[in-house]
């Protein structure tokens, strides 16, 4: 049951190209919200009932696909929050983003079914647009707008809170200019917040406008002012996107690989550095000990640290640069992974590669060619580039 609990997990999150069964998963989910949103759009027209009845059978069907999914991701949330228990874990996904998102999804369709006369529930078909959301989520390229305005959320505060300071400023301004030339329109100080938006926000409506020379004068200046204020916060938008797409441009390869820095070793008992001093531990110059993890403890190494079986030593490297051009990374080997279960030898990698080692369990192996790749393998290759 553990086994199969873990697969329907794997299928109903974002499917890896090695992986069919999950990615056909995907692109059912997309084209059942494509389908779904369809019958929305075409029920606002006026229609037959024979055209109705087919239209009905198709949003049946995508809802039951809805409830299904939202089903067996509650169902497998223990494995998405794995530090928390299984009760915990499935009210935290209830009330998470996306479950709300699945939830507001499914409940018009269930709401519509009562009888017409409640009116109450009709607002309700609004909620169905939010199945749109369910495409972003199947597409981490979709997700980078989130990442940006939550790597760029305290700019992106400051920038609002000065549009809405001289927003403030620009309405009391605005009411002593006006005011005794057009008291009904600029009434109060807040009588001119609708002026002041559609200024500084460049709309214009024009239903609320200056008549006096001195409001023309000072509405002149706040629109300058507004061009300038909205240019910030998109600026940063703007600056946040390059950011991120230059980052996944530069992520490439069949798996997600990093370039080697650290890596970390655990001390067997027969290790030959159980029981010395790290000063005495002999090591080339471009490496050093960062950090030494003793029963979950972080430990700053000092030369004095004695070094006992069972820690986990983290190296650190300086970044391996040559002219030759050679790269290497590390691949970690999940479930559907092309190189699981085969052996070394029977891999089609190019010449240039090399399999330079294979970690199984936080244990290194040296690779040979009748080593068999395991899942949660973590191979490290070179390869000239």
């Amino acid at each position: 049951m553990k086994q199969l609990k873990r697969r329907l997990f794997e299928i109903i999150q974002l499917g890896y190209k090695e992986d069919r069964l999950s990615c056909a998963c995907d692109y059912l989910i997309v084209l059942a919200i494509i389908a779904n949103l369809t019958v929305l759009v075409i029920n606002t027209f006026e229609i037959s009932e024979k055209i109705q009845i087919y239209l009905d059978t198709i949003e049946a069907a995508t809802v039951v696909i809805f409830v299904v999914e939202y089903i067996l991701r509650i169902i497998t949330a223990d494995l998405l929050y794995p530090d928390r228990g299984p009760v915990r874990s499935r009210l935290r996904f209830i009330f998470s983003l996306e479950g709300m998102i699945d939830l507001l999804a499914l409940l018009p369709y269930f709401f519509l079914m009562l009888p017409a006369g409640i009116v109450a529930f009709r607002i309700l078909r609004v909620f169905r647009v939010f199945r749109l959301f369910r495409i972003n989520a199947q597409y981490d390229a979709f997700n980078v707008v989130l990442d940006v305005l939550r790597d760029k959320k305290e700019q992106i505060f400051s920038s609002v809170v000065l549009i809405f300071i001289l927003m403030l400023a620009s309405s009391v301004a605005i009411y002593s200019l006006e005011h005794e030339a057009q008291p009904e329109a600029f009434s109060n100080a807040f009588s001119g917040m609708w002026w002041s938006v559609s200024t500084l926000l460049t709309v214009g409506y024009g239903d609320i406008y200056p008549i006096t020379i001195a409001g023309r004068i000072f509405t002149i200046i706040t629109a300058f002012l507004g061009v300038g204020m909205v240019a910030i916060p998109t600026g940063i938008i703007s600056a946040g996107f390059v950011e991120r797409y230059t980052r996944l441009k530069s992520m490439k390869g069949e798996a997600a690989g990093d370039d080697m820095r650290f890596i970390m070793i655990t001390l067997e008992p027969d290790h030959p550095w159980v029981g010395e001093e790290i000063k005495d531990v002999t090591l080339p110059p471009e490496i050093m000990i960062a950090t030494v993890i003793r029963d979950g403890q972080i430990i700053i190494p000092k030369g004095d640290t004695l070094l006992v079986s069972e820690d986990h030593v983290v190296l650190g490297a300086l970044e391996y640069q040559d002219e030759v051009g050679i790269h290497i990374r590390e691949i970690p080997i999940i479930d559907g992974h092309a190189w699981r279960g085969k052996k070394i030898r029977d891999l089609d990698i190019p010449r240039d590669t090399v399999i330079v080692s294979v970690i199984r369990h936080g244990k290194p192996l040296i690779p040979r060619g009748e080593t068999t790749i395991h899942a949660e393998d973590l191979v490290t290759v070179c390869e000239k580039v």
